[in-house]
């Protein structure tokens, strides 16, 4: 943990604890708080905004730097080192090492084997019907695509939570879904039979929608400069765009030409009171809690957006205790209500009829299907007189609700 985080956390249990001492002196003394004190309250609650925001991005660039980057080949095309491997190993390295070529110069740069190579990995991106003229689409290497796989779960919101099921390829691939909570064994007698009861299982199938990174400009004289790291900048770019539009479709997708988003498929638990359209109160959430069937409990953590966060940070139980409760020591998170949460904003934000909050098994609840071919393009000519070139990045998923009960929503009232 770095010292920046480490001084950070400090802060926000100082925070905390001073906004918890003026609410007990009002309390003890039975009155409310005067102007001096809620003055002190507001600065101290507004600081303590910023200093999670602080936190949960320290968090999440701490989950970038784990991204194993030691593999990724220089752009001249030669390995790092002498020991050549396997063949596949070499092949990889020799491809690792024209593809990064071909990101700066192109394919003009590349020597006839390097071109070879490529030519060998071009993917038609007319066949996947993603709208290009062109079919000057490659596959990218292993370590480009690992790191822009997990810049995608840093910004993707389920995609580090779900169930994640990778394929090869990018054909329909049928799932089974089921709830069997319902379902329980039997005790038998002596030479009696065992019963039958057969398992609820339905079918769905996963398929293959094409995500997009939009087109990503760069100068041509920063693609010169070799000070500039740009098989790791290109990749995570392109895995940020990526992951923050996927994350928006598995938390609202229609599940039409899209997958099946969270608060689209799951079932709601607990709907709040009329003029509840933007505030929860704490008996709800326990009502959610229990909504959810005991079985996914132990797994269970909370979904929602950093708006929904605001208002439960100052919700209390029966005995005036916080919900929430900051990170209580480095190495430990955050809890709701004793559970552990995760911020998506790409969920609802508090308003009429809005499933803002979602709680449960989410691994068990929710699948994501992840193809492993990841493909990118180079634009040259049509930014040529701006002197810059574009980079495009395709990746196709898909994701829906695989088990019904173990995950449930929130939603506020509609008046």
């Amino acid at each position: 943990m770095s010292v920046q985080l480490r001084r950070l956390i400090d802060e926000q249990n100082t925070l905390w604890q001073r906004m918890q001492d003026i609410q007990a002196a009002a309390e003890t003394e039975n009155r409310d708080l005067t102007a001096e004190e809620r003055q002190n309250w507001d600065q101290a609650e507004e600081r303590l905004t910023v200093v999670s925001g602080d936190i949960d991005r320290l968090n999440r660039m701490a989950q970038l730097q784990t991204i194993d980057r030691s593999q990724i080949v220089s752009t001249t095309g030669e390995p790092g080192n002498d020991n050549r491997g396997t063949d596949a190993e070499e092949q990889s390295r020799r491809y690792s090492g024209a593809f990064g070529r071909y990101l700066r110069g192109g394919m003009d740069r590349l020597t006839p084997d390097q071109r070879n190579l490529m030519m060998d990995n071009e993917v038609d991106l007319r066949a996947m019907g993603a709208g290009i003229d062109t079919a000057g689409g490659f596959t990218v290497p292993d370590e480009f695509r690992n790191i822009m796989t997990e810049t995608m779960k840093a910004f993707g919101g389920l995609l580090g939570l779900a169930d994640v099921i990778p394929t090869s390829t990018g054909a329909d691939l049928k799932w089974p879904t089921n709830d069997d909570t319902g379902n329980e064994g039997e005790i038998l007698g002596e030479n009696q039979p065992a019963g039958e009861q057969d398992l609820n299982l339905g079918g769905r199938t996963l398929k293959a929608y094409i995500f997009s990174s939009k087109q990503v400009k760069l100068s041509t004289s920063l693609l010169q400069d070799s000070a500039f790291n740009l098989e790791q900048w290109v990749p995570r770019k392109l895995g940020e765009r990526i992951g923050r539009r996927a994350a928006r479709a598995w938390t609202t997708g229609t599940g039409v030409d899209q997958p099946e988003g969270l608060t689209t498929g799951a079932v709601v638990g607990k709907t709040g009171a009329n003029g509840q359209t933007t505030s929860v109160i704490y008996d709800d959430l326990i009502d959610l809690e229990h909504s959810v069937d005991s079985a996914y409990r132990p797994n269970g953590r909370y979904l929602m957006h950093d708006s929904t966060l605001k208002v439960i940070r100052k919700l209390k139980d029966g005995q005036q205790r916080p919900l929430w409760v900051p990170i209580p020591a480095p190495g430990f998170p955050a809890t709701i209500n004793g559970f552990e949460y995760t911020l998506d904003n790409s969920m609802p934000t508090p308003g009429a009829n809005a499933k803002t909050i979602a709680f449960g098994d989410f691994k068990a609840g929710y699948v994501i299907r992840q193809v492993q071919s990841v493909q990118t393009l180079r634009l040259v000519e049509r930014y040529a007189e701006f002197l810059q070139v574009a980079f495009l990045g395709f990746s196709r998923l898909d994701g829906m609700i695989q088990d019904s009960a173990a995950i449930r929503l929130y939603q506020h009232s509609a008046t």
